[in-house]
């Protein structure tokens, strides 16, 4: 057994953690193009136990990246995966693997999770496969292989695993869905709608880079999604750092219930109609049912995670993982998430491999409200209690319209 299962009672993380990470989540959503989705959580505490047994530039880079001071970063990555591991829906695993010659730290190992390790063959046959089934396992097989390859020279992997399934608690209706204008238009779209009387679940953000329509939809483990619409000429780095600002409350929004007449937000116009019949104010909602799935090279925005000199191939880096050095030659993460009329599904499996970092040079180195979502938008996955985004994303490629799958 070489992951950890954290489960338990409601979901306890400290406030600085849950700020840090979804910082984590604004800074990578500002590199990201197009259709994507993303877990800061899953990058996360991989990023604190590196810091945990740093030194010198590397040690201060990841404390930078991590929002964190480097000296309480493992505690709070312990604190991260128990809190995690306790949301209903939601399952998170811890994995580390080394080569047989590799000797650890003992204290490094100490702060990680009980259980985590296991062993590298050095046969890149049975590894790759071990660590393949590894992510598969741990994510009900929404992810089926390790992100990174493992190669002979590999002397350590560290990973992280997620996987998170919610139900609508009130679902949508499936319907066809043709955009008239935007990037969307001419494409025969599935559809989704639904109406309620609850009025608040939708408002708009009023800031510098411009306004976004925010809409909650409410899952029945405690995991909602946000879908964020920015206007038009926004980037997806922007309209998803707004989502993660209202979620600090330092982005003000004005709630459903308090919009004016007319058109409120992008994509969200309020009015009058006459009924038959007395009713009260209802929100309607329309959008698009999407799967979206993404590989990430860490390393291509290493100053995002704290990894240009980790990944620099000198020793030095990691002396309190292992007086053997240690650099950082691959960081990645495979993720997906997919919303439909039921409900919502997300996975991520990140990982970190590591090798030899530069023996030969070692004597002369010193340590160092009517709301339509028919144009792209924004997601965050957001545990409702916590306000900690688990996946992020963008949607630039819906899902097409299919008669044959259409329910009546």
């Amino acid at each position: 057994m070489v992951s950890v299962r954290l489960g338990g009672g409601g979901m306890r993380v400290a406030n600085t953690t849950i700020r840090a990470v979804n910082g984590l989540t604004a800074r990578w959503a500002e590199v990201t193009n197009g259709g994507t989705a993303f877990s800061a959580p899953g990058v996360w505490p991989l990023l604190a136990f590196l810091a945990d047994g740093a030194a010198d530039t590397a040690r201060s880079e990841l404390e930078e990246s991590l929002g964190v001071p480097a000296g309480r970063a493992a505690a709070a990555a312990r604190e991260l995966l128990a809190g995690l591991g306790a949301v209903r829906g939601l399952e998170a695993a811890l994995g580390l693997w080394t080569g047989r010659a590799l000797e650890l730290r003992g204290e490094w190992t100490a702060a990680l999770p009980a259980g985590a390790h296991g062993v590298l063959t050095g046969d890149a046959g049975a590894d790759g496969p071990a660590l393949d089934a590894w992510a598969a396992k741990r994510t009900g097989g929404l992810i089926e292989r390790m992100p990174v390859a493992v190669t002979p020279e590999t002397e350590l992997v560290l990973a992280s695993a997620l996987a998170l399934r919610t139900r609508w608690l009130k679902p949508f209706d499936e319907t066809y869905l043709a955009p008239e204008h935007g990037p969307w238009q001419g494409r025969e779209l599935r559809g989704l709608e639904r109406r309620s009387v609850l009025l608040d679940r939708i408002g708009v953000a009023d800031t510098p880079g411009g306004h976004v329509t925010e809409l909650k939809v409410l899952g029945d483990t405690a995991v909602d999604v946000h879908l964020l619409l920015g206007e038009e000429g926004m980037t997806p780095g922007g309209v998803l750092g707004v989502g993660v600002g209202i979620l600090a409350d330092s982005r003000r929004v004005t709630p459903g219930s308090r919009l004016p007449y007319g058109e409120a937000g992008p994509g969200l116009v309020v009015g009058r109609e006459r009924t038959p019949t007395p009713r009260p104010p209802t929100l309607d909602v329309t959008t698009v049912a999407y799967g979206v799935t993404s590989d990430h090279d860490l390393l291509e925005h290493s100053g995002v995670f704290g990894l240009t000199a980790a990944s620099r191939p000198v020793p030095g880096h990691f002396p309190d993982i292992s007086a053997y050095p240690l650099s950082v030659d691959t960081a990645r993460q495979s993720a997906l998430a997919r919303f439909d009329a039921s409900g919502f599904e997300a996975a991520a499996v990140t990982a970190v491999g590591m090798i030899a970092g530069g023996l030969l040079e070692l004597r002369w180195l010193s340590t160092t409200v009517r709301a339509v979502f028919d144009r792209p938008f924004g997601f965050l996955a957001v545990h409702r209690h916590s306000r900690l985004v688990l996946a992020a994303g963008w949607v630039d490629d819906p899902e097409p319209y299919r008669e044959d799958e259409f329910v009546h």
